[in-house]
């Protein structure tokens, strides 16, 4: 390779002459391997300086660091449970394949070793290396040993390095894959249903998003990637599905930033003959068994502890419009015209278009005034009726719907409803849509208006964001850091 480094091109020639010598640097398997800390805890078990005679372990990992020190090398391996010392011994591996092993190993490599678990002399948790494998010749060299990836863009585009030198990347994601089952067992032991709908949709709605659009060459027609769950889980409710739900990628083509992503995993839950009440009960229940959980998974982490003491006090209960207009100075937030509302928006500081509906500005005042003031976990209920195309009317507060969002950090983590299930006010409040900017308004879904015709019972509904419920748990401060391969742009 014409850019390869004095370095690469040493690493390179080092798998030549492997191969030229019959040795195979890329095997196949390497079977009967057990995880780090296997080996850590049972050398735990032994005095300083002892080794467990007659039992043998095989690790596998990623070679670190390696010192030399006369007849004796030590070196460091990690694994996805840790870090591991290899005691490399000429007396145990024969002076001549001692040797060899310290010339041919280099940082990045991936070894195997078999041997027997051991204490060393300062207290080190170790392996007594009999046996040596390479499992994987690194020709490129990990990030500089200290520092890793420092450049942003350069983790986000490079996560493989990311996690190959960080180990608080690494423990992260496998926070967020098992919060992730954690969530999914929660809806199963609830009763509920897991399901998949279509990804790609005649069209996407749901949500007031703009989608991204592909062609169907067999359809002859444009598709869109679904900005929702919603409206295809609110059919199975409709087909006697009675509690459903489903954990999945959803996609909008919007700006990125600290809570927003193009690509992001939504759960959406449906609940027949329960309203948004029950819905609050239930969400209470989950964010205090996922914030115990990530607790536990991250003892040394002050903001999962936090959360976990937080969502244990169980949630604060604000009103919608009574909050608003508190914080803003506000009043008679329902009592104004649309022009109204947008003067007050743009004074906050929203560029929002001049024809977005009056919900709009509404949200863009409350995420002006009230979203930075939720640090602790809050219920907020009770939206104005132009917020929410797709929930039912409030059964007491004019000019309401009966919905929550629930709050935490300062972001949103989760928005739910009664669901609205009057096929006739469901296709009025479609028909005001169309009046709205493209990018502000809910499609006209005409098969969900026949699906209701046939009759929804009493229904609840929610929709949590997995990445943002990720970031909350754990304290991480940007969306782009929960997912694995963020969408950035290109160099």
């Amino acid at each position: 390779m014409t850019d390869e480094t004095p370095l690469e091109h040493e690493r390179r020639q080092k798998v030549a002459r492997w191969r030229s010598e019959g040795r195979e640097p890329y095997p196949w398997n390497f079977p009967g391997r057990v995880a780090s800390e296997v080996v850590r805890a049972r050398a735990s078990t032994l005095s300083s300086g002892d080794e467990a005679i007659g039992e043998t372990a095989r690790v596998a990992g990623r070679l670190r660091a390696l010192r030399v020190h006369g007849r004796t090398a030590f070196a460091d391996i990690d694994d996805l449970s840790g870090s591991l010392q290899l005691l490399l011994r000429a007396d145990v591996l024969g002076e001549a394949l001692y040797q060899s092993w310290i010339s041919d190993l280099d940082s990045g490599d991936v070894v195997g070793a078999e041997g027997a678990p051991a204490l060393s002399r300062r207290g080190e948790p170790s392996l007594v290396v009999r046996e040596l494998q390479l499992l994987a010749k690194a020709i490129a060299p990990p990030p500089e040993k200290f520092h890793g990836l420092q450049d942003a863009e350069e983790r986000l585009r490079r996560r493989y390095l990311d996690l190959l030198s960080s180990p608080e990347t690494r423990q992260r994601f496998r926070v967020r894959s098992l919060l992730t089952r954690e969530t999914r067992s929660f809806f199963e032991e609830a009763g509920f249903l897991e399901v998949e709908t279509s990804v790609l949709v005649p069209l996407a709605g749901g949500a007031a998003a703009a989608p991204f659009v592909t062609h169907a060459k067999y359809l002859e027609q444009d598709v869109q990637l679904r900005i929702a769950l919603e409206l295809p889980l609110k059919r199975l409710i409709v087909g006697g599905l009675e509690r459903v739900f489903e954990l999945a990628k959803c996609f909008r083509n919007e700006d990125l930033d600290t809570t927003h992503s193009p690509e992001f995993t939504m759960l959406e839950a449906y609940w027949a003959y329960a309203d948004y009440n029950d819905m609050q009960a239930l969400t209470e229940r989950l964010y205090q068994r996922l914030a115990a959980r990530a607790a536990a998974l991250l003892p040394e982490v002050p903001e999962a502890q936090e959360s976990a003491r937080a969502f244990a006090a169980g949630f604060s209960k604000v009103d919608f419009v009574d909050e608003l207009e508190r914080t803003s100075g506000i009043t008679g937030l329902l009592e104004k015209s649309s022009a109204q509302l947008r003067d007050l928006a743009r004074a906050a500081g929203s560029t929002v278009p001049d024809d977005s509906p009056p919900g709009v500005f509404l949200d863009k005042l409350f995420e002006h005034y009230v979203e930075p003031t939720l640090s602790r976990p809050t219920f907020v209920l009770d939206h104005p009726l132009s917020t929410t195309p797709l929930a039912k009317r409030h059964r007491r507060l004019a000019g309401r719907v009966e919905r929550f969002e629930f709050f935490y950090r300062g972001y949103e983590l989760g928005n739910a409803y009664s669901e609205l299930t009057d096929p006739d006010e469901q296709e009025r409040r479609f028909q005001e849509q169309l009046e709205a900017r493209a990018e502000y308004r809910y499609a006209y879904d005409a098969d969900f208006i026949r699906a209701l015709r046939h009759g929804m019972p009493p229904t609840t509904g929610i929709g949590i964001g997995i990445d943002r419920m990720v970031m909350a748990l754990t304290g991480t401060p940007s969306i782009k850091d929960v997912l694995l391969f963020p969408l950035v742009r290109s160099t």
